[in-house]
């Protein structure tokens, strides 16, 4: 017999539909699938924006980040902490979270975040040629 699990709320970060992207597309479906599979689990979603105004997102979206803007990232945390989120997926390619120069920002926002399982970024943080082997 499996145990429940302690995670009630997962929130995930990254692109997310009407965006068109494959990040966006894959996000949408994954949200979709755990949402279906745990009804009871809380699943909001977290969505960068690389256009102004934004998007006109389903209800499942809860906080929005400006793509190159440090302060919003920092926002996210504060608000996924508030949240108290048990979970937090974040998906990304090279060109999500990244400022002109290459600066990466979405480390600002998982370093930010106090949730249990809060990633540690290593992978979307290093550039892509120190991490293209791993």
């Amino acid at each position: 017999m499996q145990q429940p699990s302690d995670i009630r709320k997962i929130a995930f970060l990254g692109d997310y539909l009407p965006r068109k992207c494959g990040i966006a597309t894959f996000t949408t479906d994954l949200r979709c699938a755990v949402a279906a599979e745990f009804p009871a689990m809380q699943c909001l979603v977290v969505p960068v924006n690389d256009i102004a105004g934004g998007y006109d997102y389903p209800a499942e979206v809860r906080f929005e980040i400006a793509e190159q803007d440090l302060p919003s990232y920092l926002r996210a945390a504060d608000f996924l902490n508030i949240t108290d989120v048990d979970v937090m997926c974040v998906e990304h390619e090279f060109g999500i979270f990244r400022r002109a120069g290459g600066q990466s920002l979405c480390w600002r926002c998982c370093a930010n975040c106090r949730c249990p399982s809060s990633p540690r970024c290593t992978r979307c943080c290093a550039s892509p040629a120190r991490s293209s082997g791993a």
